[in-house]
């Protein structure tokens, strides 16, 4: 079965994370251009092998319940800490919240100039309200 471009974005992205560092799954599907599609990202991962999955975590900072025996000792052998399914003191490329996309720096000046262009006149002595 052929791979779909998206799997193909996920793989390069988990394949560019680094060894003892973590990733959301929300955070992969972000840098694939999918931004809430963490579950698309499970099912990619599913699909792709040679690729180290163990480094995508879930964005709460933990390991999937199903996933934990698997994945923890992995993580361990990477130098990452996992405490219980809490990865603790990982070193994250980024979380990301379902719907978050950061903003380019030229979007956020854009932004700012709309806001500057929104805002109402300030009034005149003559508008302002007695009290």
């Amino acid at each position: 079965m052929a791979t779909s471009s998206f799997v193909q974005l996920v793989g390069s992205v988990v394949r560019a994370i680094p060894k003892g560092t973590t990733l959301s799954y929300a955070g992969v599907a972000l840098r694939a251009n999918r931004p809430g599609g963490a579950r698309q990202v499970v099912k990619a991962l599913r699909e792709l092998e040679g690729v180290p999955w163990w480094r995508v975590i879930k964005s709460d900072g933990t390991v999937a319940r199903e996933m934990v025996g698997r994945q923890a000792p992995r993580l361990r052998r990477e130098g990452v800490t996992v405490v219980g399914r809490r990865v603790v003191g990982a070193k994250s490329i980024g979380r990301a919240r379902r719907g978050e996309v950061p903003k380019q720096k030229s979007e956020q000046r854009r932004a700012g100039d709309q806001a500057v262009q929104r805002r109402a006149p300030k009034r005149g002595p003559s508008r302002q309200r007695h009290q």
